[in-house]
């Protein structure tokens, strides 16, 4: 019996974590991301549409977005030539907070 409690308490603590941190990776993209790429990720923001940001909801898009390059982008920004598109959010941002940023961005794919 004991143990059929361990696992549930177990279960309850990792399900809070995962929910937590979903919640977390949507108050930093709300915070960071929203202005262009817009809340729901179709970036069809006016700052999204000047920059010509990719639509996250759009399956082929998410299928050409890597990781590495994800993770190069919001560390680092993004530049077009001499004009900075998107600051990098590296010194903001930590490793974990960029990688659940970035699952949070996988779930806008239709």
């Amino acid at each position: 019996m004991k143990t059929i409690i361990t696992i549930i308490i177990a279960a309850t603590v990792a399900l809070t974590a995962a929910s937590v941190k979903a919640e977390d990776a949507k108050a930093v993209y709300d915070k960071t991301c929203a202005a262009c790429h817009g809340k729901d990720g179709k970036g069809d923001t006016p700052a999204g549409k000047k920059l010509k940001v990719k639509d996250y909801t759009d399956a082929k898009v998410q299928a050409d977005l890597k990781d590495a390059d994800m993770i190069k982008a919001i560390k680092e920004g993004v530049k077009d030539g001499d004009k900075t598109k998107m600051k990098g959010f590296g010194d903001k941002l930590t490793d974990e907070e960029i990688k659940q940023l970035i699952a949070y961005i996988r779930s806008f794919k239709k």
